[in-house]
């Protein structure tokens, strides 16, 4: 199941979040920053030893003080007009981290909009590629969370999956 909310990603109870980092994954602004204050200073930590992480892959680490039990960092790319592999890269964050949840047997995953705060990826173009990705593995999963910003990111998403609840 496919579920889009509006809520803060680091007080949700899932078996894994998803950080949308950076390639050195030591904290950053937005999402990333959020999820380094609320886990805590050993998430910086256990980071340094990782080795940085390269746009389109994924790296999983223990929760911390999160409800979730794990984060998974994944690196999205920056915007730069569409000509430079971006949507094959954002499409390999999304299926890294799936691949990466489903070999250490999480059940529940909740994803930000990777890439597209300051990395400038447009909202519609990187929700059409989290949402095709996410219908490819929602079978293995027990539940996928669209962890939205705004109402506006949520109608979005909503849009996409056909589960608009203004239609209810």
């Amino acid at each position: 199941m496919i579920k889009v909310i509006q809520d803060d990603i680091t007080t949700l109870k899932v078996d894994a979040i998803v950080n949308a980092a950076n390639n050195g994954l030591l904290g950053g602004g937005g999402v990333d920053g959020a999820i380094h204050a609320a886990a805590g200073s050993q998430l910086l930590k256990f980071t340094k030893t990782l080795g940085g992480c390269e746009t389109g892959d994924a790296k999983l680490s223990s929760g911390f003080k999160l409800p979730a039990k794990y984060i998974i960092h994944t690196v999205g790319p920056v915007w730069q007009g569409g000509v430079c592999t971006e949507s094959e890269l954002l499409s390999q964050c999304y299926q890294r981290s799936f691949e990466l949840a489903y070999s250490n047997n999480i059940k529940s995953i909740a994803f930000p909009a990777i890439s597209t705060g300051v990395y400038g990826y447009p909202k519609k173009a990187a929700a059409v590629i989290a949402t095709n990705c996410m219908r490819q593995y929602e079978s293995k999963f027990d539940e996928i969370i669209v962890c939205c910003f705004n109402e506006a990111d949520v109608e979005l998403y909503e849009r996409l999956l056909g589960n608009s609840s203004q239609a209810a």
